[in-house]
């Protein structure tokens, strides 16, 4: 190999990060073979979710973006109401889901159309809001809530932690220099500091978490290795990253960044080959499927095993221009890579304890339903 044979695989450096980043496509196969070794099962995992975004409204507006909704909208969604929620979950029950996924766009509490329903509603705020939203999920339905709702104060965190099973939050990137290119800069939450520190707190708090990095927004490939450490030297302190996602950007029409140039496949191979060889084994590496519908088998073959969320029922709100795959293609495509398709939780299993999850009734509902997965 030309680029790759004076790379120390077993305590990969930022240089040969870049390094691999950079390798030349006739090192390309030997990657994935590498990235693929890595590998410690013969199975790909996916959740069967529900995605509810509770409100599409956002105090960011980033360049890429094609979920966010102006309140001035008639057809936008301001704040779902509990009942609404409800029906939606036990719709999700019938498909047999077990994660409920809600979104929200980032302090939407500081938008005064998203305020006044709060206020109408009861509530103080949308911690408040997406608390009591969990609480219901938990007590009334067999779906176990996983929010994905941006940045959090340490207390905020904690308060949600009672009610999901885990969170996430995508990092995107750790660099300050795209705050200032049209992806970032009239997104004040997309501060890598702010976002680091949630990430952190995430850690502190034990809560199972999901992270990860945006490829194609502009970044330099220093950049690309840079937010990967970051996200590696947080797990290896805490140990509550559970996955890590590789997420190719999208063109999606009417976004401000409609006309830029989404990222290449060999550009994503790179990407997912150095995410798999930086992490431990348990730590999964997953690339969305129905952002790379015709392409997703080949990250299975640079050791990816899991394809995220999938959802049988609801679309994906954040790209709604990518249809899931349904479940029977998801899994004719993970039996013809040569791999067995698994349903997880919204948990893994090695989180299911009293650490992660400190309250006694939902703890004993996911083991219960990890059981039931196990047996099944």
């Amino acid at each position: 190999m030309s680029n790759l044979s004076n790379i120390d695989f077993e305590n990969l450096s930022r240089d040969d990060l870049i390094a691999i980043l950079e390798c030349e496509k006739e090192d390309i196969l030997e990657l994935m073979k590498l990235a693929n070794s890595k590998r410690e099962c013969n199975y790909v995992t996916y959740s069967k979710n529900v995605f509810i975004p509770l409100t599409k409204i956002c105090r960011n507006d980033c360049g890429y973006c094609a979920f966010k909704q102006s309140p001035d909208d008639p057809n936008a969604i301001i704040l779902m109401e509990k009942e609404e929620v409800l029906s939606t979950l036990k719709e999700a029950e019938k498909y047999g889901c077990k994660e409920a996924l809600f979104t929200i766009g980032e302090d939407a509490d500081t938008e005064p159309a998203v305020k006044a329903k709060l206020d109408k509603l009861g509530y103080e705020n949308m911690v408040e809001y997406i608390y009591d939203i969990c609480k219901m999920t938990v007590e009334e339905t067999a779906l176990f809530p996983h929010t994905n709702a941006g940045n959090f104060s340490y207390e905020d965190m904690k308060k949600l932690k009672e009610y999901n099973v885990s969170m996430g939050m995508m990092l995107e990137n750790s660099s300050e220099r795209l705050m200032s290119t049209i992806a970032h800069e009239k997104s004040p939450g997309k501060n890598p500091k702010l976002r680091i520190e949630t990430i952190e707190n995430a850690g502190k708090l034990n809560i199972a978490y999901t992270t990860g990095i945006l490829i194609g927004i502009g970044e330099t490939k220093e950049e690309i290795a840079d937010s990967l450490l970051k996200i590696k030297e947080i797990c290896d302190k805490y140990g509550h990253i559970q996955e890590v996602i590789i997420q190719n950007f999208t063109v999606s029409p009417g976004i401000q960044m409609e006309s830029y140039e989404e990222p290449s496949l060999l550009e994503m191979v790179r990407t997912v080959a150095a995410a798999q060889l930086l992490f431990d084994e348990e730590v999964s590496v997953q690339v969305p499927p129905n952002l790379n519908y015709e392409t997703s088998q080949i990250f299975l073959l640079c050791g990816t095993d899991d394809w995220g969320g999938v959802s049988p029922l609801s679309e994906d709100y954040i790209n709604p221009s990518s249809p899931w795959p349904t479940l029977e293609r998801l899994e004719k495509l993970t039996i013809d890579a040569g791999f067995e398709l698994k349903e997880r939780l919204a948990i893994y299993e090695r989180y299911i304890n009293e650490k992660y999850i400190e309250n006694p009734i939902l703890l004993e509902k996911t083991k219960k339903a990890q059981e039931e997965i196990n047996n099944n």
